[in-house]
């Protein structure tokens, strides 16, 4: 969902300005450190990089099925169009989870930022590459790239990331395509449509929506353990919490209660229809069109873990693919051991 030196300037601009945001911050740790929120009980902000996005359907799912309150939390979802800029509100001291991406713990040690995921929601990315009608005829495999603009969250994000992948993994340069900034839903949409960009990845209901007014076409599905394994040669274990590490260390008590509440809604879900789980979410996320939205929580079931626990190998698969085109981790010794703890997840299992 990343440009490397391009990237490496704005992230370091983002970080800047919202470090600037001291009274947000010092307001989001004051708060979780007191353990006090308005009386409901312990207080979590936790941001995530698209609330209505179906690969991060956990975390308003487990708000809605009460387990964050059953277990003593009053948890506040808030939502940025991308998991790069979840991961920079979480750095910055705004909230004290991020829902995002696996690999951005990765990329932020490289950067001396120590954070790890503390469930893993997926062994798979959730994501699909399409393109757009216009451009099918001329971009039938990841070897098309070459001169395509390729839409994509965010610069920066993990649809970057994975783009940039699947490029070098065809022999395309990362510097051989455009990569746009066009979110997800109404705006890849509208800039598949007007032909802004050839094709892009994204996830459902996105995608859902795009086969359905056949605005384009699947061209790699990475929504399975399956389409994982073709495309990236192994689990990708994507959405997951993250947190910075100082913070888990401590609070492990709050932490755990958000473990449990995460697990609970993962099993949940491995027992329960797509038809099921989406009557369960909030009515806007349908836009008006209940069953396309089942459908695309059905298409994405797959990329879900049933018990939050970090997929053998999985940190390896994903080592792997960030080296083949990101010059930082590249060059770097990455402590895959200091990017997940499995702590919190066999307790909550037990």
């Amino acid at each position: 969902m990343r440009t490397i030196a391009r990237h490496g300037a704005l992230a370091a601009a983002g970080l800047l300005c919202l470090s600037a945001l001291t009274a947000c911050a010092n307001e989001a740790s004051s708060t979780a450190s007191s353990g006090k929120g308005d009386g409901k009980g312990t207080k979590v902000k936790i941001m995530v990089g698209g609330l209505d996005k179906v690969i991060y359907l956990p975390a308003m799912l487990t708000q809605r099925l009460g387990y964050f309150d059953s277990e003593g939390l009053d948890v506040e979802l808030l939502s940025e169009p991308a998991g790069v800029q979840a991961e920079t509100a979480l750095v910055s001291g705004q909230v004290q989870g991020a829902v995002g991406f696996y690999d951005h713990t990765l990329d932020l040690q490289t950067k001396g930022k120590i954070v790890e995921s503390v469930v893993q929601f997926s062994h798979a990315p959730g994501e699909v590459e399409i393109v757009s009608n216009k451009a099918s005829q001329k971009i039938t495999s990841a070897k098309d790239f070459k001169g395509k603009k390729l839409g994509v969250t965010g610069l920066g994000s993990s649809t970057d990331f994975l783009t940039k992948y699947l490029a070098v993994k065809n022999g395309v340069k990362v510097s051989d395509f455009t990569p746009v900034a066009v979110g997800a839903g109404p705006t890849f949409i509208a800039a598949l449509e007007k032909g802004a960009i050839d094709g892009g990845m994204t996830t459902d209901p996105t995608v859902a929506t795009i086969l359905d007014k056949k605005a384009g076409k699947v061209l790699l599905d990475m929504r399975t353990p399956e389409g994982s394994q073709e495309a990236l040669g192994g689990p990708y274990p994507s959405s997951s919490l993250y947190m910075q590490t100082d913070w888990v260390n401590g609070h492990k008590d709050t932490v755990q209660k958000l473990v449990n509440a995460f697990v609970k809604t993962l099993n949940w879900m491995s027992t329960h229809s797509a038809s099921e789980i989406a009557d369960k979410m909030p009515a806007d996320y349908k836009q008006g069109n209940g069953i396309l939205y089942a459908k695309a929580i059905g298409s994405t079931l797959p990329m879900f873990t049933k018990d939050g626990v970090m997929p053998e190998n999985g940190p390896e698969t994903v080592e792997r693919v960030l080296k083949a085109f990101n010059p930082n981790i590249k060059n770097a010794k990455v402590d895959l051991a200091k990017t997940y703890t499995s702590e919190f997840v066999e307790k909550a299992k037990g």
